[in-house]
């Protein structure tokens, strides 16, 4: 009876890691969202990661949380880090590529709970008097991420934190024009 309940839990483990190794390789989150702003408004508030602060979804998930500022005041070269509780974790984010107007590149290096690199890219395309922002990251899974997936949806999960992200970088950014549109 042992030997079939040994044999048994081996062959859940065995679909279990078939499922986990069939899971993708790549993963891609985005989202986008209009502000009734220049491109070049919206684009500052990426491009400078003190403004971050402002619209970013993790701000307010630790009021303790420790940030850094290195590099680059802003644009290519600039470093944000951060560590704090198991809500906003640790890493690093730098910025890679700028180009004014129309896309901000960032590396994301996450350091705790789980060590993992990202590529990260804001876009920004003028409509009119609006401009279309979409953020994406792409990356691997690796095992663990893939075990995890399976669990817990992560293009929902930073999908919602990404469209938070983007509402109310849209709130900051059209109250800051809506002065500027009526002087």
């Amino acid at each position: 009876m042992a030997k079939k309940i040994l044999i048994g839990i081996a062959a859940i483990v065995a679909i279990l890691l078939v499922v986990i190794l069939l899971q993708p390789a790549d993963f891609k989150v985005e989202r986008s969202t209009t502000i009734a702003a220049p491109a070049a408004e919206v684009f500052e508030q990426v491009n400078d990661f003190h403004a971050w602060e402002a619209w970013s979804p993790w701000a307010t998930r630790d009021p303790q949380m420790k940030t850094t500022y290195a590099g680059s005041p802003s644009g290519k070269g600039a470093i944000y880090s951060w560590s704090g509780n198991d809500d906003v974790g640790e890493g690093r984010m730098t910025i890679e590529e700028s180009t004014p107007g129309e896309k901000v590149g960032i590396k994301l290096e996450f350091l705790k709970p789980m060590a993992a690199t990202h590529a990260t890219m804001f876009t920004f395309k003028p409509e009119g008097e609006q401009t279309l922002v979409t953020w994406t990251m792409t990356g691997k899974n690796g095992f663990m991420s893939k075990a995890f997936n399976l669990f817990m949806n992560i293009e929902k999960m930073v999908g919602g934190d990404f469209e938070k992200g983007l509402a109310k970088m849209k709130a900051v950014v059209e109250r800051r024009a809506a002065p500027n549109e009526k002087g």
